[in-house]
């Protein structure tokens, strides 16, 4: 599938999808909403892909926030639609059966924030930024930051990033849990997939009950949640892939699965 405003490079395993307009910051407009919802579709449904790692072209920005252009036309007749194709986005990535790990490179503001937000596991540079900066324009969240951040770093931190407007760097970051990771710039891209490679090796469909049970069993009552978490118990229990774990850790050797 060509695409205009993303790139897909597939390496032994994981699909790197880079958001490409660094002359706008990687700026979500409405062509590339539409062209992320159909990289994802793709790698969702690709068994050659067992993991996905988002960023952004250029040193400067992952996704720096909407198009503003876009943004200014909208009206009440039409910006309830916009809101909902940039959250069909955001949750086609949240539902991604791969692990999705965003590497994030610089400004992550508005939709850029939003669009980590959906992302399965969170790292980034030394000199990334974060913040949902839409109440400056009049606005509010619209692409799920309002719903997502308050389950990341808690309601009383995500209120006021939200009602502030304030900008956030890597450090600070890391330390109310908005992101995993923090690595030096030059070093992101790498270590970001070192961290995946160590996905990878682990059981295949393990990994997707683990994300399964996480992403759909976070929203329900708990003992709804400990029921859906024991029937992806017991289903594994059955693969073949768990008889090799075992065996392995008994033989004490490395694991051979083959996501059966």
């Amino acid at each position: 599938m060509a695409f205009e405003n993303i790139l897909r490079e597939d390496r032994e395993g994981i699909a790197f999808i880079t958001v490409n307009r660094p002359d706008k910051l990687n700026a979500l407009n409405n062509a590339t909403i539409g062209e992320l919802v159909a990289a994802f579709d793709a790698v969702a449904a690709d068994e050659r892909v067992r993991a996905v790692i988002l960023t952004g072209a250029g040193n400067k920005a992952f996704v720096a926030g909407a198009d503003i252009a876009e943004l200014a036309k909208q009206t009440a007749i039409t910006a309830r639609p916009l809101a909902l194709r940039g959250q069909r986005l955001m949750n086609t990535v949240e539902a991604c059966p791969k692990p999705v790990v965003a590497a994030v490179n610089g400004y992550a503001l508005g939709g850029g924030c939003e669009l980590a937000l959906a992302c399965h596991i969170r790292t980034a540079s030394d000199n990334a930024q974060f913040g949902l900066p839409e109440v400056t324009l009049g606005i509010i969240p619209g692409y799920g930051g309002t719903q997502r951040l308050p389950r990341i770093v808690g309601k009383g931190r995500a209120l006021e990033l939200i009602l502030t407007a304030q900008r956030v760097g890597a450090e600070e970051a890391l330390r109310i849990g908005l992101v995993n990771k923090v690595f030096p710039a030059a070093a992101l891209l790498a270590e970001t997939e070192t961290m995946v490679r160590r996905v990878l090796g682990m059981g295949p469909v393990a990994v997707r009950f683990a994300l399964d049970a996480v992403n759909h069993g976070s929203d329900m009552p708990l003992q709804d949640g400990l029921n859906f978490e024991a029937t992806f118990f017991g289903l594994l229990a059955g693969t073949e892939d768990c008889r090799e774990g075992m065996r392995a850790f008994l033989e004490k050797r490395p694991p051979k699965f083959a996501g059966q």
